[in-house]
C-alpha cells in the first residue's frame, strides 16, 4: 500500500463496521446517511439497481423488526475484510463475510443469516463513501424475529428508483 493507504484502509473498514452498528441499533437514519451517495442492492436480480439514502432507511425500517429495547436484538459481525485501494483514482473495492446472530424472548441465541458483501467506495473531497454494496445471502436460519418478510424465498428485491 502506498502513502496514505493505512488511513484509507482504516476509513473504509470503519464504514463497513458502521453499517453493522447502524443495523443492530435500528439506526435507520444513520444507515440512510451512510448510503447518501451510494446504493445497496442484491445480486439476485440483474435489473435490481438497489436503494440509496432515505429510501434505504425507510426500507430497513419497514422490513426489520425493532424489539422493545429499541434494537433488532442482533449482532452483525463483519469479518475477512479484503480491501483493495486505488489511491490515485480515489476508489476502492472490498469483499467481506458477515454473520448475523440474534437472541430474543422467543428465540434462543443463534446465527440467523450469513453471507458476503461486495463493496465499492469513492473518495470525494478527502472522505471515503460507499458507492455500492451488494449483499449476498448464502445461509439462512430462523429470521422470524428479525425480518418482516420470508428471506428463504430468495430473490430479495430492493425497490428501484435511485
Amino acid at each position: 500500500m502506498g502513502a496514505g493507504s493505512w488511513e484509507s484502509h482504516h476509513a473504509i473498514s470503519t464504514l463497513m463496521f458502521r453499517y453493522a452498528e447502524c443495523v443492530d441499533q435500528a439506526n435507520f437514519a444513520g444507515l440512510a446517511q451512510l448510503f447518501a451517495h451510494g446504493h445497496l442492492g442484491s445480486p439476485s436480480a440483474a435489473s435490481d439497481q438497489g436503494m440509496t439514502g432515505e429510501q434505504l432507511g425507510r426500507f430497513y425500517a419497514k422490513t426489520n423488526k425493532v424489539h422493545p429495547d429499541g434494537t433488532l436484538r442482533t449482532r452483525h459481525l463483519t469479518t475477512n475484510l479484503m480491501i483493495d485501494i486505488d489511491e490515485p483514482r480515489n476508489t476502492a473495492a472490498a469483499r467481506s463475510y458477515y454473520l448475523v446472530l440474534q437472541a430474543t424472548e422467543n428465540l434462543p441465541f443463534q446465527p440467523i443469516v450469513a453471507g458476503r458483501y461486495e463493496d465499492r467506495f469513492d473518495r470525494i473531497d478527502g472522505e471515503w463513501r460507499f458507492a455500492e454494496r451488494l449483499v449476498h445471502v448464502d445461509q439462512i436460519g430462523d429470521v422470524s424475529e428479525h425480518l418482516t418478510f420470508d428471506l428463504s424465498q430468495g430473490n430479495v428485491r430492493f425497490p428501484t428508483g435511485r
